[in-house]
């Protein structure tokens, strides 16, 4: 009878599987009070799924108080709550919703990750220089694509603008509000109201759906006819559109009730689709509402103003002109923001580091307008007068 094999009886090294290039990230959370802001990035949902997968969430006590989320709910799904936010910006990655300070890029420890929004037109010199003094690799949430080439974070805040800038408008063309007294829509035998709507995009489109669904005449206008005919498409119905004409736009302002600017641009230049001119003509009481103010704005007499004060009169018309609109329905604004930040905070971890996940993620490394301290956006480049880099030249050193 054979002796069975010593090997057979000896013990073997246990096979462990490990996830290819996956990091342990420490994630901060301040708590953003810029302008008003009450919106947050992560949901308690959100970071009991990241710590659960291993990362740490630090939050500032109160951050996520103004949409709703009490420090409870964040430390019962894993969330370290600190006093101060000294802890938070020496996490590996800081995510807030408004742009950052001079003081808040002032207490970043170095050579982190930042998101925010970054809002170009109303960035200044002194937090630029702050943040690539601390060789950080800063995100423009506004700037994030996802694997279809789409604005996931403008998309879905453009979504709530639309819709929520038509409740507005509601609101102030009554005599409460010192408008002029009409309702939103139209009743029996009365003439409907008249909106128009500068962009044939999202926000256009949601604030289109809530204008006609209160009974109001509504007119497109944007710089693209095959926008247009794909605005009409989504809405399953023909209205009114037009290209931009600067003289068929005054004509149709002068009747209008309310003007909603939903289509922006990169260019920080003083080139406005509606002049100041074209305000003066239009009736008194009416509503100007732009959403785009944030990247300069479609309307010459809109100025960016937090949402705590975002009402004024200029010409007899009033202006709503709050960059951070979602801001007023925090909660369902910040459920969407995390849709979109925790499976990107996840596949940073994956990655194994911001760096392996720009290489290969085309729609990330559009957001990024500091990498490693360095300025690849060239339109802050030209507003400051710094060079900028370009970001694949950049990484194809790493």
């Amino acid at each position: 009878m054979n002796e069975p094999a010593r090997s057979a009886f000896l013990p073997r090294e246990e096979m462990v599987e490990k996830a290819v290039g996956r990091k342990q990230m420490s994630i901060g959370i301040p708590h953003d009070t810029r302008d008003d802001e009450k919106r947050i990035a992560l949901t308690p949902e959100a970071v009991k799924i990241l710590t659960d997968a291993g990362n740490e969430v630090f939050m500032e006590n109160g951050a996520g108080q103004n949409a709703g989320f009490s420090d409870r709910e964040y430390s019962d799904n894993g969330a370290i709550v600190v006093d101060t936010a000294t802890k938070i910006y020496e996490c590996d990655i800081i995510i807030k919703i408004a742009p950052f300070t001079q003081k808040e890029a002032s207490q970043l420890r170095g050579g982190q990750m930042v998101i925010s929004f970054m809002n170009a037109a109303t960035m200044s010199e002194d937090t630029l220089s702050v943040l690539m003094r601390k060789r950080v690799t800063a995100l423009a949430s506004e700037k994030i694509k996802d694997s279809d080439g789409m604005l996931p974070v403008v998309e879905s805040m453009s979504e709530i603008s639309g819709i929520t800038s038509v409740l507005l408008a509601s609101e102030y063309l009554s005599t409460t509000s010192g408008g002029k007294g009409v309702m939103l829509g139209g009743v029996t035998g009365v003439t409907p109201t008249e909106v128009i709507i500068i962009g044939a995009n999202t926000a256009g489109e949601y604030a289109a759906r809530a204008a006609l669904g209160l009974g109001a005449i509504v007119r497109v206008f944007d710089t693209s006819v095959h926008r247009l005919r794909n605005f009409q498409n989504l809405l399953g119905q023909r209205l009114y559109t037009s290209t931009f004409h600067p003289q068929v736009l005054q004509k149709a302002l002068k009747s209008a009730d309310v003007l909603i600017g939903a289509l922006s641009t990169d260019i920080l230049m003083p080139w406005f689709y509606v002049t100041e001119e074209m305000v003066q003509g239009m009736k008194r009481g009416s509503v100007i509402i732009d959403l785009s103010v944030d990247t300069g704005g479609c309307v010459e007499t809109a100025e960016p103003r937090a949402i705590k004060d975002p009402i004024y009169e200029k010409h007899g018309v009033i202006h709503y002109s709050a960059w951070n609109l979602p801001s007023r329905v925090p909660k369902t604004a910040s459920i969407a923001l995390s849709n979109v930040f925790r499976p990107l905070m996840q596949e940073i971890a994956d990655a194994g580091g911001i760096t392996p996940m720009l290489k290969f993620n085309n729609g990330l490394r559009s957001g990024v307008y500091i990498y490693n301290g360095i300025l690849t956006n060239e339109v802050l480049g030209q507003k400051f007068g710094i060079l900028s880099k370009d970001i694949n030249l950049l990484l194809a050193a790493f």
